[in-house]
C-alpha cells in the first residue's frame, strides 16, 4: 500500500496552493485506489517554531530528555515519521515575500534532523529520505517561473536543495502565477497548473 503525505501552508481559506494540492493528489490517489493520504494543514495547525527546549529535545537521547523535552521532541519525531513512512509528497505553498510560508519552513526544521533524515559522513552529507516523489505546488501573484522575475523565486530553490540534503531528488513543480493580473489571468493560471497536474499524474 503507497502513502501520500501531503503538507499544505496557506493560512488563507481560499488558499490557491491548496486547491491545486488537493486537486493533484486527488489524481494521483486515483492510480492508486488503495493509496493512504495523510494531509499536514499547517494553516489551519501550524508547527511552533524552533525554541531552545525543541532544539535541545532533538540532540538528546530519549533517557536524558526533560519531560518538556520529551514532549518536544514527540512532535519532531512524529513528524519525521510521517515524512519517512509517504512513498508520495506534496508541498504546497504561496510565494511570500520571494520565499515559503514560515509554517513550511518551521515543518522542516522538524523533519531535517542529523542522524533521521540525513547524517554527515567522511565523504560529506547523505540524505536518508531517500526513494520519494515529490511535488511541490508553488502559487504566485507574479511570474516567477521564468522571466525577469525569476531570480527572485527563492522558493523553489530552497525547497529543491533542502529536499536534496535529506535524499529526495526526484522533484517536480506545478506553478500558479500571475493570479494578480485580472480575472482572465487568474483562470489562465488555475488552467495551466491543472494541465501540469493532469500529465504529472500520467506520468506517476
Amino acid at each position: 500500500m503507497s502513502s501520500i503525505l501531503l503538507v499544505t501552508s496557506s493560512p488563507r481559506a481560499e488558499s490557491v496552493s491548496t486547491k491545486v494540492a488537493l486537486d493533484l493528489v486527488e489524481k494521483l490517489k486515483s492510480k492508486q485506489a488503495d493509496a493512504t493520504v495523510v494531509h499536514r494543514d499547517l494553516g489551519e495547525t501550524p508547527i511552533a517554531h524552533l525554541d531552545t527546549v525543541t532544539t535541545s529535545a532533538i540532540r538528546k537521547q530519549a533517557a536524558d530528555r526533560t519531560p518538556e523535552e520529551a514532549a518536544a521532541a514527540a512532535a519532531s519525531d512524529e513528524l519525521v515519521a510521517e515524512l519517512l513512512a509517504a512513498d508520495t509528497i506534496v508541498l504546497a505553498t504561496g510565494l511570500i515575500n520571494f520565499n515559503i510560508y514560515s509554517t513550511l519552513k518551521s515543518w522542516i526544521d522538524n523533519v531535517a534532523r542529523a542522524g533521521v533524515t540525513f547524517r554527515y559522513t567522511a565523504e560529506g552529507p547523505e540524505g536518508l529520505a531517500t526513494g520519494k516523489k515529490v511535488y511541490i505546488v508553488l502559487s504566485a501573484a507574479g511570474i516567477y517561473s521564468e522571466g525577469p522575475a525569476m531570480g527572485m523565486n527563492h522558493a523553489v530553490p530552497y525547497l529543491k536543495t533542502i529536499l536534496s540534503f535529506m535524499g529526495m531528488t526526484d522533484v517536480e513543480v506545478v506553478y500558479v502565477e500571475g493570479t494578480a493580473f485580472g480575472p482572465e489571468a487568474f483562470d489562465k493560471a488555475l488552467a495551466d497548473a491543472d494541465a501540469r497536474i493532469v500529465e504529472l499524474a500520467a506520468a506517476a
